[in-house]
């Protein structure tokens, strides 16, 4: 009998074989949407692309066409807005774990953002044609390729309705509970973009926190 994988521990005679770090986050990833048997795991594993980034490397430019997705294994992304005076406008950091979402333009539409390497980075990275030779490969990646999709697009409202509806006190606060680890590994001028505040601001924000 075929092993079945879960998201949870299972009781099995034999165990799975030992993973790399960066391939264990995408299996992780997969199972939170349905169970994959072994050998479906070594297939997906054989069919995607992995690619190393140093840190500093601009995956996108305003202007340029979106015609690769991203995964990350390892590192972090962020994605950014040039303002007309040339002030960048954070929106988003992707870390291990996370699709590069809205990276992928099927409509051949210039995008208006930057995606660049905060950190070295290794990438799970794919073009439409990769997709649909996954998909025929494995057609059941079809399916949980939608719920992917439903799953993201549902966190992605909920984080937008959050961030309009609070104060930035209250971010702050819900990314020390939610992403801690963006706080170590973020510069404060950029963490201070993505919250919507001055680095001045923020540096005020956490000391409040601190003396309480």
């Amino acid at each position: 009998m075929t092993a079945i994988l879960t998201s949870s521990p299972a009781n099995t005679t034999s165990m799975p074989p030992r993973r790399c770090k960066a391939e264990q986050v995408l299996i992780d990833y997969v199972l939170q949407f349905a169970p994959l048997s072994e050998p479906e795991i070594d297939q997906i594993l054989a069919l995607i692309n992995i690619r190393s980034y140093s840190k500093g490397k601009v995956l996108l430019r305003e202007g340029q066409i979106g015609n690769v997705c991203y995964f990350v294994l390892q590192g972090c992304v962020r994605q950014y807005y040039l303002t007309h005076e040339g002030d960048e406008k954070t929106t988003h950091f992707f870390t291990e774990g996370m699709p590069v979402t809205s990276t992928c333009s099927f409509d051949n539409k210039p995008v208006k953002y930057y995606l660049v390497c905060n950190e070295d980075c290794i990438v799970v990275e794919g073009r439409p044609e990769d997709e649909q030779f996954f998909m025929q490969a494995m057609p059941r990646m079809e399916t949980i390729n939608r719920v992917g999709v439903e799953f993201e697009l549902q966190k992605s409202q909920e984080t937008l309705a959050e961030f309009i509806m609070s104060s930035p006190e209250e971010r702050y606060l819900n990314l020390l509970n939610t992403r801690p680890d963006l706080l170590d590994r973020v510069p404060q001028y950029q963490l201070a973009s993505y919250l919507g505040v001055t680095p001045e601001s923020l540096s005020r924000i956490r000391k409040r926190i601190m003396e309480r």
